[in-house]
């Protein structure tokens, strides 16, 4: 934001005719604002906000208006404080340090200003402190040193609410601020001591100055003492407090060391009394345990009772640094601690204090140093840094080091770690600005893997318009990187991020890009991995064809060597067994999932649970091909028409199937069963049958059930009329008889009781016939027969009967009606009952 922008409103509540900092020549290169607090002595500092004009830098412009000393009614003081003030910022300059006020530009004076710039500053430690101590007035009651007054005309005297400092500023101070700012003014204090010989001789709040970041910088080199170059601890001779000379000319009485008030001499303990004094201060909500009120008696009256008064508000300090403030505080030089043995205290020794101490040195740091600061302490501490600090202190540091290249990478990881634990407010109002700029601006190798890796972190804070545009190109562009670093961490990314992937963008520009990765890595068991692991994502969000098409050759083209791959893979197809919208087929588990699959059972790299899931699966696959493919095959029995239906059943029920003990027949020969027409077997029999060869073929033809022009003509049309009819209903075939042994003394016969129960195909399956006859026939029904009957199966008594009977509800020829026997029925009547009486004679 331009600065005029930012300082309309500045100058746009100021109604002064004439502004004094207009007159400063400081105004060519800063934007000046309104005043926001003071400092120095009697604060005669005015502090305003201020911008450089060259390149916008936010800092702080301080002010000194001469006619403040015009009104000390002695002609020369004027000069001599604005010299003091003038060699205080020159001295600011000579001493630069992390722990001292920050000069941006040096000292610029006309006849009416002295002006110079400094770093961001919030306010001195004064202005906090008068906050502090007029807000506790209103609640306990008036300051020791002040009167109440009453307000007319309210009865009883009501009090009346204390006036309150014209730039008081309201801050609470954390305990770490409080820790972190008292270790800052101690290292600054070290550095003065013991790097420049140099005593302050003036540290009070109104010479600490709390800057924008909340750091605390040691300023107000206004009485600055050389110490004594062999000995530091060494007393030199000093100028005591005076009320001959101007306040303004002299140091803060009320934080004076006593050595320098009764024995006009100071060393480096005379700083630490001091400092000692502001730590009481702090603590005592704001209110020295010291208020001369620049009374050198009063001083004096009251510095004998300090140790009563330091007694009384200890418990109010730390219990870590009691002991350490009672000996600053003491009246005598020899308890104090110096500056480099107070840091080495307990209370100043903590993780998060640390963190932040190294970051106010940074910039002394090389990349090394500061990579691995970004990466692990600082990382590590950021839990134990209150919020507060993170934006005030933390962040601005961050937000400078990510601009340089060589350790964006390392910082990425504190500034992710402060993105996950933002607010939605915090990240798109400070930190979203930085991160744009970030993933526009070229980047180092690890810096974009960072960036991926994490990707998901800022997708959870990013508004969504600002995903497509701004976040989401970083990971399409990564996949064409020649780089196998920043390939991997892309796949990582869609994998971390698939949630905030459509699935156009992963049809068209997500899948293509996996499977060139792929492509090119297959030997790279890590990409491999990542391949899987984004596979696994995003099917839920792929079609069913290119699952068939592009996915499964591609994991029917890995290479299972490595456990973590065949655990990918399974896991992949496991997730694919779980619905049918996947399109694994049981076609495609049986010729192409099992088949990879199965070898692995033998990896020997596999232990015992990846064996298990592995196993499992592959009986998941079995018991899908199981289930699908017995619905099928029922399904295919029930659509055939019924008699076929039913024929496993009559061949399961059937006699082929019973199991009985082997036997034998005495004096019977069994001949290979033949299967022959009843014409065929009508001409065996009926050599000396005298009436069959007198009806010239007539009444055979109708007996056989056939015609002298067709032979088989009968046959074929009872075969077309019935096209289910069995093959045994169309044809005279002889039965199936089993034989079991007729007695105990048969020879090579076992005991027994009777036949078996015997039946013929044409008879349903249900229907059993049971016979005792014997298989031999005498010779006369051979005779009566008309030839020899061969000694078969064929030749029994029940195939003629039941022939017969077949015969008998056949519609009747006209041959026999008009033959010369008159009767066909007679006669077969006739020569079935003789037979089947003269076998039943037999037996």
């Amino acid at each position: 934001m331009p600065a005029s922008t930012m300082f309309s409103k500045f100058k746009g509540g100021n109604t002064a005719p004439q502004n004094p900092v207009d007159t400063n020549p400081i105004t060519q290169y800063f934007e000046i604002g309104k005043q926001q607090a003071c400092a120095g002595p009697e604060l005669c500092w005015k502090i305003h906000d201020a911008y450089r004009k060259s390149d916008g830098k936010e800092c702080s412009v301080f002010l000194f208006e001469k006619r403040v000393a015009e009104k000390l009614h002695k002609p020369k003081r004027k000069e001599t404080i604005t010299e003091i003030l003038r060699a205080s910022v020159k001295q600011l300059e000579r001493f630069r340090h992390p722990k001292i006020l920050q000069i941006l530009h040096t000292v610029e004076e006309c006849g009416d200003t002295l002006a110079f710039a400094t770093e961001p500053v919030f306010a001195s430690l004064a202005n906090i402190l008068a906050w502090q101590e007029t807000s506790t007035q209103a609640i306990v009651g008036p300051p020791s040193t002040g009167a109440s007054q009453n307000i007319p005309g309210q009865p009883g005297g009501i009090q009346q609410q204390p006036q309150r400092p014209a730039h008081a500023r309201e801050y609470n101070f954390l305990d770490i601020e409080l820790k972190y700012g008292l270790l800052q003014i101690t290292e600054a204090l070290s550095f003065l001591h013991y790097s420049g010989q140099i005593i302050h001789k003036n540290v009070c709040p109104s010479s600490i100055l709390v800057t924008k970041k909340g750091t605390w910088k040691l300023a107000g080199f206004e009485f600055i003492e050389r110490a004594n170059e062999n000995d530091a601890v060494e007393p030199v001779v000093c100028q005591p407090w005076s009320s001959r000379l101007s306040k303004m000319a002299q140091p803060n009485l009320d934080f004076m060391a006593p050595e320098i008030q009764m024995k006009s001499h100071c060393t480096i303990l005379s700083d630490m009394f001091s400092l000692g004094m502001v730590i009481c201060t702090i603590f005592n909500n704001g209110r020295p345990l010291i208020q001369s009120n620049n009374s050198t008696s009063a001083y004096l009256k009251q510095l004998e009772l300090l140790d009563d008064a330091v007694h009384n508000m200890l418990p109010r300090i730390p219990i870590p640094l009691q002991e350490a403030t009672s000996r600053l505080v003491s009246k005598i030089p020899g308890p104090r601690p110096t500056a480099q043995l107070l840091q080495l205290i307990k209370f100043f020794t903590d993780s998060a204090v640390h963190a932040l101490q190294f970051l106010d040195v940074i910039n002394m740091k090389d990349p090394t140093q500061k990579a691995h600061f970004y990466r692990n302490t600082l990382k590590d501490a950021l839990p134990f840094i209150p919020r507060k600090l993170w934006w005030q202190h933390v962040w601005p540091y961050l937000q400078q080091e990510m601009k340089q290249s060589e350790v964006l990478a390392a910082v990425l990881q504190p500034v992710l770690a402060l993105v996950h634990e933002s607010t939605t407010e915090e990240y798109e109002n400070i930190i979203l600005p930085t991160i744009r700029v970030v993933l526009t601006s070229p980047k180092s190798i690890q810096a974009t893997v960072t960036l991926l890796e994490n990707l998901h972190v800022i997708l959870e804070k990013t508004p969504r318009e600002d995903v497509r545009s701004e976040i989401l190109p970083l990971l399409f562009n990564s996949f064409e990187s020649n780089t196998i670093q920043v390939q991997s961490a892309a796949l990582v990314a869609v994998t971390n991020v698939y949630e905030y992937l459509d699935e156009i963008s992963i049809k068209k520009m997500v899948l293509p890009k996996i499977k060139t990765v792929f492509e090119k890595n297959q030997s790279d068991l890590k990409i491999m991995a990542n391949v899987l692991q984004c596979i696994e994502r995003t099917l839920p969000k792929l079609e069913k064809s290119q699952i068939i098409d592009e996915v499964l050759p591609l994991l029917w083209d890995i290479r299972l060597s490595d456990p973590d791959l065949v655990l990918r893979v399974v896991s992949i197809y496991r997730l694919m067994l779980s619905d049918k919208k996947y399109g694994l087929s049981v076609n495609l588990m049986a010729t192409r999932v099992m088949p990879s699959l199965l070898p692995q059972t033998i990896n020997p790299s596999l232990n015992l649970e990846q064996f298990t899931i592995l196993l499992e699966t592959l009986q998941e696959m079995l018991d899908h091909i199981d289930r699908q493919q017995r619905n099928k095959l029922k399904l295919d029995n029930l659509s055939l028409p019924s008699p076929e239906r039913h024929r496993p059943l009559r061949h399961q029920y059937s006699s082929d199937n019973m199991h009985v003990p082997p036997f034998n027949i005495p004096n019977l020969r069994i001949d290979q069963r033949k299967t022959s027409s009843a014409e065929d077997m009508a001409r065996k029999n009926s050599t000396g049958v005298s009436i069959c060869s007198k009806g010239s073929g007539m009444l055979g033809g109708w007996w056989l059930g056939q015609s002298p022009s067709s032979p088989d003509s009968n046959f074929l049309r009872v075969v077309n009329a019935f096209p289910n009819r069995r093959l045994s209903d169309n044809t005279l075939m002889t039965p199936k008889i089993r034989i079991a042994p007729s007695c105990a003394s048969s020879p090579g016969g076992t005991p027994g009781g009777g036949l078996p129960i015997r039946r013929h195909s044409s008879i349903g399956p249900q229907e059993r016939r049971g016979s005792a006859m014997n298989l031999s026939p005498p010779a006369l029904a051979r005779s009566m027969i008309g030839g020899s009957m061969p000694n078969t199966s064929s030749s029994v008594p029940f195939l003629l009967t039941s022939s017969m009977q077949s015969i008998r509800s056949r519609r009747p020829s006209t041959c026999l009606s008009s033959g010369p026997l008159g009767s066909g029925s007679g006669f077969l009547q006739q020569i079935g009952s003789n037979v089947y009486q003269l076998f039943s004679g037999r037996s």
